[in-house]
């Protein structure tokens, strides 16, 4: 190797970039984030408080070291500020849930060269369904992928401030935006429209924030259940643009118009990419997520939702950062 040649560690840690979804991962799964947060700084402790053994222990902890989420430090272990901020269970933004749910994706990968060579998945596309009897965990874990755009949400919008106002939050999921925005604001109030299984989950959710008397749900698919006319203040699109084609966004985004008040906001929130596709880098990535799992999604270009929202009848189109996502307020 000559003095202008590159080295090859940068290609060598890309090319096994799954352990790194696996170290973090297991060490979700055996809550190792939340140990170091509580004191552990040993492999012998980690051990011991996550009954694991202690080989593995020092497995994980120097796999995190290498990821650059834990700090050895004169012999002892400790979180990263990033770690502590959103692998430690028992916070709304813990990433926990969601780095133990992707671990469960990696096997997928495999498929990804076939799935390029035609242009879409494999099996039909990812088909979701109502009755699905993974939302119990999925719903859960990915609730904290929008905690970012739904404080950034309160911020644009000066919902503590707002008075009684009243939300629409479609696929809503977990109920994040409605737990966070009702606890910002006392009078306001939020309806949730997704399939029944999932409602009853957010219910759940929302009740153990502790606003649960002003939470509604409303039952049915947002492709076909009726908005209603000039109801809400606000209504929010969140990481459901990304699995839809052109057309549907439209139509959808329509329909929310419709269903606000005069003056009322449309907020969606999704992986977003700038018009020349070079940035950001995670959005990037996510399209080949939706090239594996779906016929028609992908991840779309600023452009495109300001086309779109301007076609559905708003005028006036923001966008806020809510990394790892975009937020679009929509007027």
């Amino acid at each position: 190797m000559t003095n202008n040649q590159p080295a090859p560690d940068g290609v060598m840690r890309l090319i096994n970039g799954y352990w790194a979804t696996g170290v973090i991962g297991a060490a979700a799964t055996h809550r190792v984030f939340t140990h170091l947060e509580n004191g552990a700084d040993t492999a012998a402790q980690v051990a011991a408080r996550a009954e694991i053994s202690e080989r593995g222990a020092q497995g994980l902890l120097d796999g995190l070291v290498s990821v650059e989420l834990v700090v050895l430090q004169a012999g002892r272990y400790r979180n990263s500020p990033e770690a502590s901020a959103f692998l430690v269970e028992g916070t709304p933004a813990s990433l926990a849930g969601f780095a133990k749910l992707k671990l469960q994706h990696t096997g997928s990968l495999a498929d990804l060269p076939e799935v390029v060579r035609l242009g879409g998945p494999l099996a039909g596309g990812e088909t979701e369904v109502a009755d699905n009897p993974h939302w119990e965990g999925i719903v859960p874990a990915i609730a904290a992928v929008s905690v970012p755009a739904a404080d950034a949400g309160v911020r644009a919008l000066g919902i503590a401030d707002a008075g009684e106002i009243s939300i629409l939050d479609v696929g809503g999921g977990s109920g994040i935006y409605s737990s966070i925005w009702l606890k910002a604001n006392a009078a306001a109030r939020a309806t949730q429209l997704d399939w029944e299984p999932i409602n009853a989950i957010a219910r759940r959710l929302v009740a153990e924030h502790g606003v649960a008397d002003r939470f509604t749900t409303l039952d049915g698919d947002f492709h076909t259940t009726d908005f209603g006319t000039a109801q809400y203040d606000i209504a929010v699109y969140s990481h459901i643009a990304h699995q839809e084609n052109a057309e549907s966004n439209i139509e959808v985004f329509t329909r929310l118009r419709e269903a606000l008040k005069p003056g009322g906001a449309l907020v969606v929130a999704d992986y977003i990419v700038d018009d020349q596709r070079s940035a950001p880098a995670f959005p990037l990535l996510f399209a080949l997520e939706m090239l594996l799992k779906s016929n028609e999604g992908g991840t779309w270009r600023r452009s495109d939702y300001r086309d779109w929202l301007v076609k559905a009848g708003f005028e006036d189109v923001s966008f806020h950062a809510a990394p790892p996502a975009t937020m679009v307020i929509a007027r």
